[in-house]
């Protein structure tokens, strides 16, 4: 292969993986950490940074139920948001999720509407974790179950997220 066909086969593949990439990632660690930290800049949290121990953790969590796709919490050490879809779903798909819960949310009173939930939402902007982790796994029934683990967790009753 001459110079100028390698070349043109370069850049072919790089337009090729700029075409296809976009449309196949949002499970990517930037993409979990663009959308919860996009969530933060709106009420003023400073961003977390992705920490693979996290993700280690949230994946190994993931694959215990990848038979199942029961949507029951770890109980580990780590703040966690769970989702499920019974199709495929995206890492962007799940916070974006967990962050429409924002409107059930009352920051003044620190309590959810009634009858609905928000601790998803107060999870993702907790201005004390400062790690994030998270993973997808595809489960057998074919739906997909997500996890997102925080460093430090989230949530402490008496406290307000930010």
């Amino acid at each position: 292969m001459g110079v100028s066909h390698f070349l043109c086969f370069a850049i072919a593949s790089l337009l090729c993986l700029a075409l296809v990439c976009p449309s196949h990632a949002q499970n990517s660690p930037q993409d979990y950490l663009n959308a919860h930290n996009a969530a933060r800049r709106q009420v003023g949290v400073r961003p977390m940074a992705w920490d693979d121990k996290l993700a280690t953790y949230a994946r190994n969590y993931a694959n215990k139920h990848i038979g199942d796709c029961k949507m029951v919490h770890s109980g580990g050490p780590y703040g966690e948001n769970l989702a499920w879809s019974s199709g495929d779903m995206s890492g962007t798909a799940a916070v974006k999720m967990w962050v429409d819960e924002k409107a059930n949310y009352n920051y003044n009173s620190n309590t959810c509407a009634p009858g609905k939930v928000c601790g998803h939402y107060t999870q993702v902007v907790w201005g004390k974790s400062v790690r994030l982790g998270c993973a997808k796994v595809r489960c057998n029934s074919g739906g997909t179950f997500i996890v997102c683990s925080y460093d430090p967790r989230g949530n402490i009753v008496g406290q307000k997220p930010y």
